[in-house]
């Protein structure tokens, strides 16, 4: 094996091992739990360590390198050592053929993400700098140091200097827009998503967002022989710990094989690309070209067509959302576009269905803006019969157009807009509340857009809405019968749970067991309870109590109650007689056997007056791990301490509790 191969080898296993040792890290640290032993971590910590000190690269993430979290309160610009130029462009295969000719070519992706300049110095990175506007850049150095595939250490010790794509990966742009409840907050594709992303003022949250960093240019690195290769430069910066876009050696006259197979990776690729980029191998002819006043000669771009279909607009649907945005959507008789089947497409405001002069029954033609986001290209028959409504599907209140900027939007401005409440739903149905399993935030806010739920009760009601639920995309019929089978279900709770899901202020379901337990499990007693009454119940102080009182002063919170406890069965807690573990703090770790999880463990803590905390210190009183001779973290410090650790048996014979239970 050459040293070229037995150093790509140290860094497949450098790959491997980090992602292993990071989970580790996790799981003992976070979650309270232990994946491997002390001795395997530290064979593969000191592993690490070995090959990076053989290679002389330290790889982004690696847990011998600690980045820091920082913000900072703006972005320093800077001028870049040497203008970075567009390309210019073709969509035609034979102009591309033609800039080939008979020279060996490079044929790579066109990455879609926010190029950025690196320098290194001295084997480290020391600067980052984004594109701009071609001649000035925002220094974005601490974001770079979160990349998640960036070297920090380098073997080369000289200047270098390259450029790449800062990128996002579909499936975490997927991810991380789902996590975004609000239509308008969404980011339109992954190369916004990822410019938002550099370009963070925390680079806390840089490192949330997965930004993956793929070298394209060198542009120096002191007196390094690259025998006038463009490729072999790029295998040199692959050698050095990066990685480089991914490319094939053309030449005109083999081009459509090369074009054949980018052509059918770039619908399976997870990475966003927008065509291709032709540069010469022979860096000093390259070079000699010269450049217009806006390209270099050297290389060339191209870009994918946009595949185009013609379908019939059926309706314009108005989406509410929380801020009170009411966004457009329009649906059309299904097309294939890039291998898969679309029927929707936002038209974002107002201003743009004025403009495409939309009505139900145009021809219209629509694609997928990079390949991703359904769009309307043009209307074909532009009938322009489309009214906008002038009240909200969500809740009827008045719905009013505002102009910001020149651009006309459909805004809710009925403060109480059920669409407006979104995460006071979510709460409802989460888990320690009703515990209504397929009620995901981007769920209730499709049923809340269409008019489907106003208040709580109505959730119990959906079921009138059946055909259609199952016709809506991402329903059917299983999923509607998995969502009635888990209402039936949640119908039958207890009141601490229903005082949480209400959503008051400071009450989560400790307290609200608390308070409900203080007055013997009868809500009628708690409706009409003082500040004072309240307050002097141990451990719930006067701003708790406030916010109780003044959520059951409001006539309408009354109303939505009552309406709610038509579809519901209180069920009765324990007595509360049975206080034995009261004054005594717990603390869990590990995995449990007898509990499907731990947050059920701590509820029958604190159903026996006992308190769970997250971390052990001199006020714990017993720590359950059943583990009892593990060496963790916990165990040490109980040990230190002389705190029992039990196993979850001996916790149980403690409740009183069956052991097989």
């Amino acid at each position: 094996m050459s040293a070229e191969q037995q150093k790509n080898a140290m860094q497949e296993e450098m790959k491997e091992l980090i992602p292993r040792l990071l989970a580790a890290e996790k799981a003992y640290y976070q979650e309270d739990s232990e994946i491997m032993s002390n001795r395997e971590y530290d064979a593969l910590y000191d592993r690490l360590l070995e090959l990076e000190k053989a290679t002389g690269t330290v790889l982004a993430g690696s847990p011998t390198v600690r980045v820091g979290y920082e913000a900072v309160d703006q972005l320093p610009r800077e001028t870049h050592e040497s203008p970075m130029l567009s390309l210019d462009k073709t969509k035609e295969r034979e102009t591309l053929r033609e800039f080939m000719g008979d020279h060996k070519t490079l044929l790579s992706w066109k990455l879609d993400g926010l190029t950025i300049v690196l320098t290194y110095e001295n084997g480290e990175l020391s600067k980052a700098v984004t594109r701009g506007n071609g001649v000035v850049g925002e220094v974005v150095t601490n974001n770079a140091r979160v990349f998640k595939n960036l070297p920090l250490r380098i073997p080369f010790t000289g200047r270098l200097i390259l450029r790449g794509e800062a990128i996002i990966t579909y499936s975490d742009f997927r991810r991380i827009n789902e996590s975004l409840g609000e239509a308008e907050a969404k980011y339109k594709n992954p190369r916004n998503l990822c410019s938002g992303s550099v370009r963070q003022l925390n680079n806390q949250v840089t490192a949330g967002r997965n930004v993956r960093f793929y070298a394209f240019s060198l542009v120096s690195a002191g007196e390094e022989d690259f025998h006038n290769s463009r490729e072999e430069q790029l295998k040199w910066l692959a050698g050095q710990g990066f990685q480089v876009v991914e490319y094939r050696v053309v030449t005109g006259g083999n081009l459509d094989a090369a074009m054949e197979f980018f052509a059918a990776a770039v619908e399976e690729n997870d990475f966003p690309s927008d065509g291709l980029v032709a540069l010469y191998d022979d860096i000093a002819y390259g070079d000699s070209l010269g450049r217009t006043a806006k390209f270099p000669r050297n290389s060339l771009a191209f870009k994918w067509a946009d595949e185009i279909r013609e379908t019939t607009l059926l309706d314009v649907e108005w989406s509410p959302s929380r801020t009170g945005l009411i966004n457009p959507i329009a649906v059309f008789e299904p097309v294939e576009l890039e291998g898969t089947r679309v029927s929707r497409a936002s038209v974002h405001n107002v201003s743009i269905v004025r403009e495409l002069r939309l009505g139900p029954g145009d021809r219209i033609t629509v694609y997928k803006a990079n390949m991703i986001i359904p769009q309307i290209a043009e209307n074909l028959t532009a009938s322009g019969t489309l009214e906008i409504p002038q009240i909200c599907p969500a809740c009827g209140g008045e719905a009013r157009i505002r102009s910001e900027n020149g651009v006309e939007c459909l805004y809710c401005v009925n403060p109480d807009c059920a669409a407006k409440k979104i995460k006071a739903f979510a709460l409802f149905a989460s888990r320690d509340a009703m515990n209504i399993d397929g009620l995901s935030e981007a769920t209730l806010e499709k049923f809340i857009g269409k008019g489907f739920i106003r208040d709580f009760g109505d959730i119990f009601e959906i079921e009138k809405y059946k055909d259609e639920i199952i016709s809506m995309e991402g329903f059917g019929e299983k999923s509607f019968e998995n969502l009635m089978d888990s209402l039936a279900r949640a119908r039958k709770t207890t009141l601490s749970r229903l005082i949480y899901s209400l959503g008051i202020p400071g009450i989560g379901l400790a307290n609200a067991r608390i308070i409900c337990r203080y007055f013997e499990e009868d809500l009628e007693r708690i409706r009409s309870a003082t500040a004072e009454e309240i307050s002097a119940i141990d451990t719930i102080g006067p701003v708790i109590a406030g916010n109780l009182t003044d959520y059951f002063s409001k006539e309408e919170n009354n109303r939505r109650l009552d309406y709610l406890l038509g579809h519901l069965e209180i069920e009765k807690e324990a007595s509360g007689a049975d206080q034995r573990f009261a004054g005594l703090t717990f603390v869990i770790t590990g995995s449990v056997n007898h509990f499907s999880n731990r947050g059920e463990a701590k509820a029958l803590i604190q159903s026996l007056g006992g308190k769970v905390t997250g971390s052990v210190t001199g006020k714990t009183n017993y720590l359950i791990n059943n583990d009892t001779h593990s060496g963790s973290a916990k165990n040490r410090k109980a040990k230190e301490l002389g705190i029992p650790i039990l196993s979850e048996e001996d916790f149980l014979r403690m409740a009183g509790r069956p052991v097989d239970m």
